[in-house]
């Protein structure tokens, strides 16, 4: 179960809370964000090409839109970039000590943004769907840190992690939702998925493969596990830092598994790949992601 697969160094960086790694299919680029650095960047494995892009705020999320460009989960909420480089806000809400951390992308184009206190006060976070048109239907008002999400490949199944609970939870998701509802689908039925036991870590980003498997990032466990659709532990894949934060599957055939890294917090005592961009080449078969619709 336990393995220790072929690791690369896709971008050496030194990111401070490197998250949120997203494979634009469009560009053919990866998409991850350093949160505390206020910084998007992308990378393009068949190029080497790396880009930078500064945001005036912390920045929790950042995913392809359907037109080109950007749709960002910023500390006052969100925003979008243009294929030209410009910035408009297409929701505004600035709350005191509060941040936007990971978001994601639905199969109806929706944005699902998580929000959380600076101070990870208890339930100081949310989870909202964000329409295209910048509609906000808050779904979970009391969460502590709002982190993974991702769907099944059928659409039906929304996986959801609020950290501090050690568990990936599941909600329903209705086969034919009403297309006129501006709430979009509802989704419900909130149950555990599976747990990470104490002393194994925290779990952090996720991603779904082809297959139906959960895979997830587990905060101070220095692993990524894999959870069968049943929600049986069958993969754990050791890592040589402490501190990974998310995955997604990328690359032209979506079967390298990218991992964002952190050094927050670890001082001198950070390893050499902490703050790293890495990938883990053909270890699965990953989903083709959304773009944001607005």
């Amino acid at each position: 179960m336990s393995t220790r697969p072929s690791l690369e160094i896709a971008v050496r960086a030194s990111a401070v809370l490197g998250e949120g790694p997203t494979w634009d299919a469009a560009a053919q680029r990866l998409i991850w964000v350093d949160i505390l650095s206020s910084r998007v960047h992308t990378y393009d494995p068949a190029t080497g090409r790396r880009t930078t892009l500064g945001t005036e705020q912390h920045v929790g999320a950042a995913k392809p839109r359907a037109g080109g460009g950007l749709v960002v989960n910023l500390r006052d909420g969100i925003g979008v970039y243009g294929a030209d480089g410009g910035f408009d806000w297409l929701l505004r809400e600035a709350v005191p000590g509060r941040r936007g951390n990971d978001a994601a992308v639905a199969p109806d184009g929706s944005l699902w943004a998580g929000t959380m206190r600076y101070d990870e006060g208890a339930g100081g976070g949310t989870l909202s769907r964000i329409g295209s048109d910048g509609s906000r239907t808050e779904f979970l008002p009391a969460v502590t840190v709002s982190n993974g999400i991702g769907w099944s490949p059928d659409g039906r199944l929304m996986y959801y992690i609020d950290t501090p609970t050690r568990r990936i939870d599941v909600f329903d998701v209705p086969d034919a939702p009403d297309v006129a509802d501006p709430d979009g689908p509802v989704v419900s039925g909130r149950r555990p998925f599976a747990e990470v036991e104490e002393g194994a870590g925290f779990p952090d980003g996720l991603c779904v493969d082809a297959d139906g498997a959960v895979w997830v990032a587990l905060w101070d466990g220095a692993a990524i596990r894999r959870y069968a659709p049943d929600g049986t532990l069958d993969r754990v894949v050791e890592l040589p830092f402490r501190r990974p934060t998310a995955c997604a599957f990328g690359g032209a055939d979506l079967t390298d598994l990218y991992l964002t890294s952190a050094r927050v917090g670890l001082g001198a005592s950070a390893p050499p790949l902490a703050g790293s961009l890495l990938v883990i080449p053909g270890v699965g078969q990953g989903l083709a992601q959304p773009a944001f619709g607005g």
